[in-house]
């Protein structure tokens, strides 16, 4: 009985325990057994001891924070020695680890303050980015950035924001602005070992990032495509991931969702490093050319980033002009039908294309692409009409068509003629007329030969269609005569 009480009582500590948990040349310290230490500091001690404090292995990771010593964390940048700088700007870094509630002002004062200093130290060209420090600085910027929208804040339209939706504004921009642009000066400071760096901004980091370009909330994703853009620069190592992370997220809007509100911004980012690729380019580049950029043309919420997927699309086919007739297939496959807007924007883009598409390219889709385009002439929405004339006027998709008449102007002769017989808009019907005259002075004969086509055509539907209404009446009539 008695052995089973003494073995309940506290054992004594070990000498090294001993040492490690007393005080300090007269600080009186209580362990919480939280992990962090609560440090009262005797009146006694020098300004030095005043100010330098131990890092809780709470806070950064065992094998970064060994030796380090933090500075109080609201000591100002001049009020401390150089060789101290370094300790105070964790020591901040750690303090700005504190996500405190808005109803705190004071709090919130404090925190914005420590945060304006760090960016004024950075910006100063002071810091030292040492392994402790990158890992501090990557974790603070992983506490206060990366966060989970609530689905509510999220918009009704299917696409996401759209260009006559307000934007939504974060209530947190005042703090978030200024840890988006310490971890921008950071990422582009000269002197930092990018090799270091590789090891926090890692694969699980890009990816909370990525996630981040979802936020409603345009100022931030300004933020992040520098950011973004920046980060694929600097680590070269990371380059592949980045590029397979947001054909994923492209490939989850396109396919599943079709609800993203950085669409635009990650677009924005891949024009310039499409622009860097290497030639000849890479079939992973052409399979991300195939697989997410032609089918983001499907989505009702194209108009959002259709400027800047056009720009990818151009800037591929000016690294290899043979996926020209590649593309213009995939438009003609997502081609809209009843959405005259979306039509606007191919038409748009499609021209862009033509002028870089050479006679062979061209050759081989000019007549899907001019069956499309005869449509587009016929359409009753006036401005469709409209932009499909005014692609003749250009002067090196007329060279093309010149060069191929014999095979196109029949294509979309019947849609002229009906143009000029029966289109209700006065615009259209004039731009048909000039668009048949300057036909006829490209190739005369072959402009006759087209009408006398047409009319042989027509004039055999018309028999056609006498045909069969005489069969329904001699079916009527015996219907109703076995009655």
């Amino acid at each position: 009985m008695l052995k089973q009480i003494l073995s309940k009582l506290p054992r004594k500590l070990p000498k090294a325990d001993r040492d490690s948990a007393g005080s300090d040349s007269g600080n009186t310290t209580t362990n919480l057994g939280s992990g962090f230490q609560c440090t009262n500091v005797g009146s006694a001690l020098s300004s030095k001891l005043n100010v330098v404090k131990r890092v809780s292995s709470a806070v950064f990771p065992t094998s970064t924070a060994t030796g380090v010593e933090a500075v109080e964390a609201h000591l100002s940048f001049k009020d401390v020695s150089n060789s101290q700088k370094q300790n105070l700007f964790v020591s901040k870094l750690n303090l700005c680890c504190e996500v405190h509630d808005f109803n705190d002002p004071d709090k919130q004062d404090i925190k914005r303050q420590a945060l304006i200093e760090l960016v004024d130290f950075v910006s100063a060209g002071s810091a030292k980015f040492t392994e402790p420090a990158i890992a501090a600085l990557c974790k603070m910027c992983a506490v206060n950035l990366f966060r989970v929208f609530p689905p509510k804040y999220r918009s009704n339209c299917a696409g996401g924001e759209t260009e006559d939706e307000e934007p939504m504004f974060d209530p947190a921009w005042s703090h978030l602005q200024i840890v988006y642009d310490l971890l921008l000066r950071f990422i582009s400071y000269s002197s930092l070992d990018a090799k270091v760096a590789k090891k926090y901004i890692d694969h699980s980091f890009i990816l909370r990032l990525l996630d981040l370009f979802d936020s409603e909330d345009p100022r931030e994703r300004d933020c992040l495509k520098t950011i973004l853009h920046r980060i694929y620069g600097k680590f070269m190592v990371h380059r592949p991931f980045v590029r397979k992370a947001v054909s994923n997220i492209i490939y989850r809007f396109v396919l599943e969702t079709e609800r993203h509100n950085g669409i635009a911004e990650l677009l924005e980012i891949f024009g310039s490093v499409i622009s860097g690729f290497a030639l000849p380019l890479k079939e992973e580049h052409k399979m991300f050319l195939w697989r997410a950029m032609i089918p983001l043309h499907k989505p009702k919420s194209i108009g959002i980033y259709h400027q800047q997927l056009t720009y990818c699309v151009v800037q591929f086919i000016d690294k290899d002009p043979k996926l020209a007739s590649t593309v213009i297939k995939g438009l003609l496959k997502y081609w809209p039908v009843t959405n005259s807007q979306k039509e606007l924007m191919f038409i748009s883009e499609l021209e862009e294309i033509l002028e870089m598409t050479s006679m062979v390219e061209f050759q081989k889709i000019m007549v899907p692409l001019f069956r499309r385009l005869g449509c587009c002439l016929n359409s009753s929405h006036y401005q469709v009409a409209e932009r499909a004339h005014l692609l003749w006027n250009n002067e090196h998709i007329l060279n093309h068509v010149s060069h191929n008449r014999q095979v196109i102007l029949p294509l979309v002769f019947s849609a002229l003629e009906r143009n000029a017989k029966n289109h209700w808009n006065q615009a259209v019907l004039n731009l048909t007329l000039n668009l048949r005259r300057m036909l006829s002075e490209m190739d005369e004969e072959l402009v006759i030969a087209c009408q006398r086509k047409l009319e042989e055509e027509d004039s055999r539907l018309s028999v056609a269609a006498e045909k069969r209404r005489l069969t329904w009446e001699r079916l009527e009539i015996a219907a109703g005569l076995q009655h």
